[in-house]
């Protein structure tokens, strides 16, 4: 999955990604193990079919049996869906993205928070000059 619009994923199969990273790896009965209110293993397993069709999900096989994993990074699959964040809500914009994220939060950012971000901002001022 590269920067490219992600495919748009349902609240279980979101649950299901969730798990994944989580754990790292897992079966669809430990996948459905790990969900409230947990649909039956037949229809995890078609989720993490959907989820593999869609690139969200790889499987090994142990065995007799499936072990799911993510098939992109966290991190990496994190930057996809910002990305597309950016272009459909903040016209590509990444201070009119942190306005909205810094204006909405009512607790505040901590010191190590600001700190992290001047950092940041001060790196990107370097790598543009």
């Amino acid at each position: 999955m590269s920067h490219e619009a992600p495919a748009a994923l349902s609240r279980r199969e979101r649950q299901i990604l969730d798990v994944l990273y989580r754990l790292g790896r897992a079966t669809a009965a430990e996948v459905t193990a790990q969900l409230d209110d947990a649909p039956t293993s037949t229809t995890v397993r078609g989720l993490l079919r959907i989820l593999e069709e869609k690139g969200h999900v790889r499987h090994e096989q142990d065995g007799l049996r499936y072990v799911y994993l993510p098939a992109v990074p966290r991190e990496d699959a994190g930057v996809s869906v910002l990305s597309h964040v950016l272009k459909t809500f903040f016209e590509g914009s990444p201070s009119r993205a942190m306005a909205a994220l810094l204006g909405s939060r009512g607790d505040g950012l901590t010191g190590a928070e600001l700190e992290r971000l001047a950092r940041i901002v001060e790196d990107a001022r370097k790598e543009s000059a």
